[in-house]
């Protein structure tokens, strides 16, 4: 099942909920007010690299090939 985020227009709460796809147009009810007045969020997707700061660095680098195209 998705991970999707919903906002709600009641009293402002953020929050997260587990939902079938079936079910995914339904709008939830909200965990602290129990409003089914929802919205669901854009997720914001996060991308790091795998060693952290150090990777940016010349010397932190984990690719064997010479490093990431993407310096």
């Amino acid at each position: 099942m998705p991970l999707y985020e919903y906002a709600c227009n009641q009293c402002g709460t953020l929050f997260e909920k587990m939902v079938r796809m079936s079910e995914a147009s339904q709008k939830p009810a909200c965990p602290h007010c129990g409003s089914t007045h929802t919205n669901k969020q854009l997720s914001k997707i996060a991308i790091t690299s795998s060693g952290g700061a150090a990777a940016s660095s010349s010397s932190g680098s984990s690719c064997s090939s010479g490093g990431s195209p993407f310096r």
